[in-house]
This record gives C-alpha cells, sequence and structure tokens, in this order.
C-alpha cells in the first residue's frame, strides 16, 4: 500500500474521484472505484463546556 503525504495528489488518480471539504476534513470520495476513498485531517476537537 502506498502512503500519500497529502491528499491533494491525490487530485489526478482518477477521473470520477471528487475532493470533497467536509467539518473540517478533506474526503477524497470515489463512485466507480470506492478503494480511492481517503480522509486527511480531523484531530480531535473538544466541545466547550459552558
Amino acid at each position: 500500500m502506498k502512503v500519500v503525504s497529502s491528499i491533494g495528489a491525490l487530485k489526478f488518480r482518477h477521473p470520477d474521484c471528487q475532493v470533497v471539504r467536509r467539518r473540517g476534513r478533506i474526503y477524497v470520495i470515489c463512485k466507480s472505484n470506492p478503494r480511492f476513498k481517503v480522509r486527511q485531517g480531523g484531530a480531535k476537537v473538544r466541545k466547550k463546556k459552558r
């Protein structure tokens, strides 16, 4: 398995892949080949107590 330091490089992997940003994380979604699914970011964020 190849490790990629930044999934920005995965933008060019497959024509059907989409790079999406949701809730502070970056996802690569590929409906035609689901093995390209990737998530980056999203360290634990603690909610503030009131």
